[in-house]
């Protein structure tokens, strides 16, 4: 018997790759906004605690104000704003006349009793067991 011819499958047909994939440049549009808000209230030793804080948003740009009243009654205003270039730009500025600052008054700490002490469970009483003593040998 002569050898079977060894197998050779056919070659597989040509396909160019696959043209890379290059999507279209992605650009987030910029949402319009805007909001503000405003607190006005008093901290646990009786001082002001007032500040106010308003920004908007048209396309890339970005406007604010910030005010904060600060502890030598003066008031901090801060008018912000954010260009087209990311580029951050405030104009600070401060209304009112200095008074003694209030933060420097020593007010007495507010009164918040100790915990009681823990005084756990004594520990059940266990005697020791006997020493061990084996019984005496009697030959």
């Amino acid at each position: 018997h002569p050898a079977p011819a060894p197998y050779h499958p056919a070659p597989a047909p040509y396909k160019p790759a696959p043209a890379p994939y290059h999507p279209d440049p992605y650009e987030e549009v910029p949402k319009n906004y805007e909001f503000g808000y405003e607190v006005a209230g008093y901290d646990e030793y009786g001082n002001p605690n007032n500040h106010a804080r308003t920004e908007h948003r048209e396309g890339k740009e970005v406007k604010g104000q910030y005010r904060v009243e600060l502890p030598d009654c003066r008031t901090q205003i801060v008018d912000y704003y954010v260009d087209a270039y990311k580029q951050y730009h405030a104009d600070v500025k401060y209304e009112g006349v200095p008074c003694p600052d209030k933060s420097l008054i020593k007010h007495d700490k507010p009164y918040h009793p100790a915990p009681a002490p823990y005084h756990p469970a004594p520990a059940p009483y266990h005697p020791a067991p006997a020493p061990y003593a084996p019984a005496p040998y009697h030959a």
